[in-house]
């Protein structure tokens, strides 16, 4: 069948974010005009130079304590937060992707997350001692992060990256997107504002305003750290680059539904992050796996949420195929995307209302294309016959694409969940939650705040957690002798 539904409603923001209007915490100093960066073209020279303004002012930064760090840091993500619409509107019209609302949303939720996560965090000077190893540990910085931003976050991204490096004593040289410029340059340009309204250098944040592959490759080349976040060949890039390198990997994640849940709250869950900013979010729901006795209460649950359109016509889910996977490989056109947009190229009609479009598959991993990662709001809608054939599914599909990245599962089931976690290849497992809105952390969650999601071994990255401050943070250990502890005999240690 094939239906239809009502207008939807706006999506809930992520990570508790309201709307566009802000609170009424104390605002940020007013810079008195926007600093614009230097400017630099795509030679070695221009790019030594921006290391060199970078490392002066990253040495001069040292004099600042951790009140003067952390008023730079809160004041960066307030103005974001307390600017969030128009920011949004600048995304929206400059990248031509994503969804108004949703950007508001996004850009107030990841501000006030970061910096709730970042206020109280010691990262300056001694930061914190070990008893048992008889261990204090000094924080120092990395040096200069180089710092490369998707089309997909062109805000939250650099804002992110900014605040973890300013907060651990590093200057950042960022390297927009080119589809994305215009944001960073902006942003850039305020940071450095509110940096000189604090007395401190301005040249800690810059940007490479000329941006090409080579000048990218050239700034990951020159810096002491690279935070790559991005496509495959970027981080790639980052990786060869000879510097320390923190990246992503593909997103692709799979969604267990068990017996027992509310299935009504997890598939507005479901349909909340999958429809977040059309489905831009790497971490968004993308294939989700039903028992085959709860599929018809999954589908009246969708539907139920006024915001989806689904069919389970094998030749209308075919269109959707070709039109998602032409060749075999993802439409790039269609990435965040609108439903109505999305049926237009498959010769679909799909009202202008839909946020997310169902469509049902009999398979996973590489017997199916709809089982691979789609920047888009298509979600594939599959069911199983047991709890191992839905990890298995759910294991098929990561193993094709979006291996290291992040899984949800929504159950009741404690040994059922704790089998997803030791069963598939996956950083992070969100468990009942909207997983595009969570995984990146929450005020309800445990998972470090972050907009960049690492991907382990799985995906080639060198982390398999959410990237903070604390990874552009080196820490010096001074070990001191423990006076009273007895060592053991070599008996007792063989024993």
């Amino acid at each position: 069948m094939t239906q239809t539904i009502a207008p939807p409603a706006v999506p809930s923001a992520p990570s508790g974010a309201s709307g566009a209007t802000a609170s009424a915490a104390p605002a940020p100093p007013v810079p008195s005009a926007l600093s614009e960066p230097p400017a630099a073209g795509v030679t070695g020279s221009a790019i030594d130079e921006l290391v060199a303004r970078a490392d002066r002012a990253r040495r001069a930064y040292d004099a600042f304590g951790q009140e003067q760090v952390d008023a730079i840091v809160r004041d960066i993500g307030k103005y974001v937060y307390d600017n969030a619409a128009m920011l949004a509107r600048l995304a929206v019209d400059e990248t031509g992707i994503g969804v108004f609302e949703d950007k508001v949303a996004k850009n107030q939720g990841k501000a006030r997350l970061i910096w709730n996560s970042l206020k109280d965090k010691k990262s300056r000077g001694v930061i914190g001692e070990e008893a048992v190893g008889n261990l204090v540990l000094v924080a120092k910085p990395v040096g200069i992060v180089g710092a490369v931003a998707p089309v997909t976050n062109p805000i939250v991204t650099p804002m992110c990256n900014a605040m973890f490096a300013l907060k651990t004593g590093n200057a950042i040289i960022c390297a927009p997107h080119p589809k994305a410029q215009a944001c960073t340059i902006h942003l850039t340009g305020v940071f450095r504002a509110i940096l000189r309204e604090h007395g401190a250098p301005e040249d800690l944040v810059q940007v490479l305003p000329k941006v090409s592959i080579d000048a990218t490759q050239e700034l990951m080349r020159a810096v002491d750290v690279v935070v790559a976040t991005g496509g495959e060949a970027m981080v790639k890039a980052a990786y060869s680059s000879g510097k320390p390198s923190f990246g992503v990997g593909a997103g692709n994640v799979p969604v267990i539904l068990d017996e027992g849940i509310d299935v009504r709250a997890a598939t507005e869950m479901i349909v909340a992050g999958a429809s977040f900013d059309n489905g831009i979010i790497c971490s968004h729901e993308q294939f989700v796996i039903v028992p085959e006795a709860m599929y018809d209460q999954t589908v009246a649950g969708f539907l139920a949420t006024e915001r989806v359109w689904y069919s389970d016509d094998p030749q209308v889910v075919d269109r959707f195929r070709a039109a998602l996977f032409p060749n075999g490989a993802f439409n790039r056109t269609l990435v965040g995307k609108s439903p109505s947009f999305i049926g237009v190229i498959a010769g679909v009609s799909i009202p202008p209302n839909v946020r997310v479009i169902v469509l049902k598959v009999a398979a996973s991993g590489r017997d199916d294309l709809l089982a691979r990662e789609k920047l888009c709001p298509v979600v594939a809608l599959m069911p199983c016959g047991s709890f191992e054939e839905a990890l298995a599914a759910a294991e098929a599909n990561l193993f094709v694409e979006g291996a290291g990245h992040s899984a949800a599962i929504h159950s009741l089931d404690d040994e059922h969940v704790q089998a997803a976690a030791l069963r598939l290849p996956v950083s992070r497992l969100v468990v009942n939650q909207p997983c595009a809105l969570t995984a990146g952390g929450s005020l309800t969650n445990g998972l470090a705040p972050t907009t960049t999601l690492g991907c382990g071994s799985w995906g080639g990255n060198s982390i398999s957690e959410n990237l903070d401050y604390k990874h552009l943070m080196n820490v010096s250990r001074i070990g001191r002798a423990i006076t009273d502890r007895v060592p053991p005999t070599d008996a007792q240690i063989w024993a």
